[in-house]
């Protein structure tokens, strides 16, 4: 049987990272799993013409603040029940995901299979999607209810 002993959870506050910290919290309760909550600001952000990248780079309570948002997407109830580390961080999400699974040994990273969409997702290619191919682990991929697949 696997039993596992850290979870990571990226969270990008979608509707689809929140259906998916449901399964990392429901997961880590039955292990006693470490859960590790993770939001990266992609350092990646285009202008109003889409021809020039720039960089924004929070200040640190701004990183703290983001930070305490991320442990308030765990229920106050069982906040106290279980081991939870939260963290931000700047990069390309799919890369300090993967980069962040293998500094700290992760076991199994739960992921919605679909983040923040539009222009930006189209050109940058589906973060879970290299994750999954990518990852040192497993990964669980979870879909937002109600978009489910439909054969043409």
């Amino acid at each position: 049987m696997i039993s596992l002993k850290k979870i990571l959870c990226p969270i990008d506050h979608s509707d689809c990272s929140k259906e998916a910290l449901k399964y990392a919290v429901s997961l880590a309760m039955k292990d006693e799993a470490k859960l590790l909550l993770l939001h990266v600001i992609d350092i990646r952000s285009f202008n109003e013409g889409l021809d020039a990248m720039s960089t924004q780079i929070p200040n640190e309570e701004t990183l703290e603040q983001l930070r305490v948002k991320l442990l308030d997407c765990i229920p106050e109830e069982i906040r106290d029940d279980m081991d939870v580390e939260a963290t931000v961080i700047q990069g390309i999400p799919f890369a300090e995901i993967i980069s962040t699974a293998k500094k700290k040994e992760i076991d199994m990273i739960v992921i919605g299979s679909h983040g923040r969409t539009g222009l930006k997702h189209m050109m940058m290619g589906s973060v879970s999607e290299k994750v999954v191919r990518k990852a040192p682990c497993p990964v669980l991929t979870v879909r937002q209810p109600g978009h489910e697949f439909v054969m043409p």
